[in-house]
């Protein structure tokens, strides 16, 4: 099945680790794999945590790796100058209009801890659902009403299609902020939409958000972004069986490479992570490794 394009979507929340580093040399090679083109989209709206040196790291580490892509920024001055989510808020200004008008959203006072208080598993239950909150009241984020959301149909590489019900950690997921700033589903979704990706590549853990942004394109009437393909890897796992994060301070690829690392010494870590019986040095032996 061939794709026109894929992309890389890096959040600059933090230097990257090897987690990123594994998802983005996976997306290369399934761009490869379907003639994919590959765009490099960079998250940036979380402002409080935004960092240009995260931003320079993205560029740094794919030159280091030899990862290439197609389309993008090739710099930090020319990211910020044209490539910025900050550059198409009036596409999710457009998009949340649209829910307003349909009244597919509302209003939500709750803290986080006013949420766990209701739920012990954080989950939120739709607390402010029934209480009209007006959606130009300040401090208040948007959610989506997803009460009565039907099955959801995701197509999944190479090409087979299941329904899922919408899972418990994203019903009524926020689409705006308390800040008045986009959320990254809503974020997303507009951006792949803009640039016309129709294959993406995320881990495991991110097929709820998945299954949200297919109920939220179809609630924007845009089913171009539903017929798009999916794949879902696993996780790398580091010490301790858990998944590799920057809030965990897990080793980035910054650290390894003025530690003296090469591109071979990362390959090989990313191997025995994988669980590979044979030592991995290159990106033709990584690509060995994967089962599409």
């Amino acid at each position: 099945m061939n794709h026109q394009l894929t992309r890389l979507a890096p959040t600059p929340s933090g230097f990257l680790h090897l987690g990123n580093l594994y998802s983005f040399l996976l997306t290369q090679a399934l761009a490869e794999k379907t003639g994919a083109k590959i765009l490099l989209r960079i998250d940036d709206l979380d402002r409080e945590r935004y960092q240009a040196a995260y931003v320079q790291d993205i560029f740094d580490t794919l030159d280091f790796m030899e990862i290439r892509y197609d389309l993008g920024p090739k710099t930090l001055s020319e990211f910020e100058k044209e490539w910025s989510q900050i550059h198409r808020m009036d596409k999710y200004r457009e998009a949340l209009d649209i829910l307003s008008a349909k009244g597919a959203v509302f209003a939500c006072e709750c803290s986080r801890k006013k949420i766990q208080q209701y739920d012990s598993s954080g989950y939120y239950l739709g607390l402010c659902q029934m209480l009209r909150i007006p959606l130009d009241k300040e401090n208040t984020s948007w959610r989506m009403d997803t009460f009565e959301t039907d099955f959801i149909k995701m197509k999944s590489y190479p090409g087979e299609t299941k329904s899922y019900t919408m899972p418990h950690d994203t019903a009524f997921f926020v689409v705006r902020k308390r800040d008045g700033l986009p959320a990254y589903q809503l974020s997303s979704v507009v951006d792949d939409l803009h640039f016309g990706v129709d294959l993406i590549v995320r881990g495991k853990d991110l097929q709820s958000s998945t299954l949200a942004q297919l109920m939220l394109s179809g609630s924007l009437e845009q089913p171009k972004f539903n017929e798009s393909t999916f794949h879902h890897h696993p996780l790398l796992k580091g010490a301790k069986n858990k998944k590799l994060s920057k809030s965990a301070g897990d080793t980035s690829i910054q650290f390894l490479r003025k530690e003296g690392k090469k591109p071979a010494d990362l390959y090989r870590i990313l191997g025995e992570l994988m669980g590979a019986k044979e030592q991995v040095s290159s990106y033709g032996e990584f690509k060995e490794l994967l089962d599409f």
